[in-house]
């Protein structure tokens, strides 16, 4: 069966997909999380805390999601005594009425950005009644712009861009990022006077608010000296901008101050709450399955590391619960994460497709049906989710002379899935909480 819209395996797999991203909506979300009575908004952080405020409440905020999300802010609070500004990436905006909507450059800062974080960073040092919300999501480490100087935003740039080719993971990124960055790692709880609430949206292994937009608002564990090592562990202190090793030069010295600790006197007057999260997704997904006939086991640990070794594995795994199960079951395995990629070749593609590329191999003549898509639409530099592959997909390679060991050398899974037609294409969903990977065996 070849995986396409128009069958029907590859319909469940997209309508499972579908119900994911649901479950995930930005603006229900965050609309469930606050709550208004006589002219108080009350945020609930756990069952014996909330964070409360009476009088006007700035809303701010940056991500993938973080239009959305002020959105649903919109329907619950009083648009008389609100105001506020989000960033978004390119293709994120929607229409607000109270809040303004920036968009920039996604997942390489651009100058939109930094300006965009300035008008942002001004709101909340002239906030000094009421209090503020702050709406974060998956995007929010590169829409968040304030660079430390002696380092530039092109100087990050050259950073991010160097890490994100290296295949180093999102958390060791956020680290380096976090102390080139006056607003990350707390800097921007640095700045609030007010009560200060944070709904998250994670898009991070684990849902560490200090990882998700690599913390602005939450109490940063990691240290100049970590940045530095993370450079070292990629051999990348000579390949990137001189500024950057000599700012982290002087903060392992003690010249600059450190992230925002646990014993600063700002950390004890915010709250952050995580609102939705891969797991959210994977519920929605599981329901959906079950309501689809399919009987449904949910994969309890994240997908992560190099692509193609995870796809290995999670292939391994799947012909175990096949084995398992015996023929004639209609079985739906979800599992979700965020593996990277480590750029060798000139191909086009995204973690997602090559995941997919290099499960193909594994799946072979297989009644198997697996979808790799990322929850934001976007799979890479590309304008697909991600793909799908099964049973079929390297013998229809092998008719048209397309070589999968070829094109996972030359990263360009894009191109071998486009021959296919087995792209996934769905546009950007408005959220962001990693990646999942429905498989569907049987049936």
């Amino acid at each position: 069966m070849r995986p396409s819209l128009s069958g029907t395996v590859g319909h469940d797999a997209t309508r499972i997909f579908d119900a994911a991203i649901a479950a995930v909506d930005p603006a229900r979300l965050t609309a469930g999380h606050l709550l208004v009575e006589h002219g108080r908004v009350t945020v609930p952080v756990s069952a014996a805390r909330s964070i409360s405020w009476a009088g006007p409440t700035l809303v701010i905020g940056a991500g993938k999601a973080a239009a959305r999300m002020a959105a649903g802010s919109e329907t619950v609070l009083d648009r008389a005594a609100l105001r506020g500004a989000v960033i978004v990436a390119d293709g994120c905006r929607v229409p607000l009425d109270a809040i303004t909507v920036f968009e920039a450059a996604h997942p390489l800062p651009d100058r939109r950005g930094e300006l965009a974080t300035q008008h942002l960073l001004s709101l909340v040092e002239r906030t000094t009644s009421g209090g503020i919300v702050c709406l974060l999501s998956g995007g929010a480490s590169s829409l968040l712009v304030a660079p430390r100087p002696p380092v530039d935003r092109q100087d990050k740039v050259r950073t991010t861009d160097l890490l994100l080719r290296c295949g180093a993971a999102i958390d060791e990124i956020n680290v380096v990022r976090k102390h080139l960055s006056q607003v990350k790692g707390g800097g921007l709880l640095r700045r609030v006077r007010v009560p200060l609430a944070t709904l998250l949206l994670s898009d991070v292994i684990g849902d560490d608010p200090a990882t998700i937009g690599s913390g602005p608002t939450a109490v940063d564990p990691s240290t100049y000296a970590d940045a530095w090592a993370v450079l070292q562990h990629y051999d990348l202190l000579a390949a990137v901008p001189p500024t950057v090793p000599t700012l982290l030069r002087s903060g392992r010295e003690g010249a600059l101050p450190e992230t925002l600790k646990a014993v600063d006197p700002q950390a004890g007057g915010a709250a952050n709450v995580i609102v939705g999260s891969n797991r959210t997704a994977l519920n929605g997904a599981a329901t959906a399955a079950e309501t689809l006939g399919w009987h449904v086991q949910l994969e309890s640990a994240p997908l992560v590391g190099e692509s193609a070794s995870a796809a290995r594995a999670f292939a391994g795994r799947l012909r175990r619960i096949r084995a398992a199960q015996g023929p004639g079951a209609r079985i739906c395995v979800l599992a979700g994460g965020e593996t990277t990629v480590r750029v060798r070749g000139t191909g086009r593609g995204g973690r997602n497709q090559e995941f997919a590329l290099a499960l193909a191999s594994e799946m072979a003549e297989q009644p198997v049906t697996v979808l790799s898509a990322g929850t934001d639409g976007v799979d890479g530099p590309t304008d697909a989710a991600g793909a799908f592959v099964d049973g079929t997909t390297m013998r229809r390679a092998a008719r048209r002379g397309l070589d999968p060991g070829a094109a996972l050398a030359d990263n360009d899974s894009y191109t071998f899935f486009a021959h296919l037609g087995d792209l996934f294409r769905c546009g950007p969903t408005g959220t962001n909480v990693m990646d999942i990977k429905i498989a569907l065996l049987g049936g």
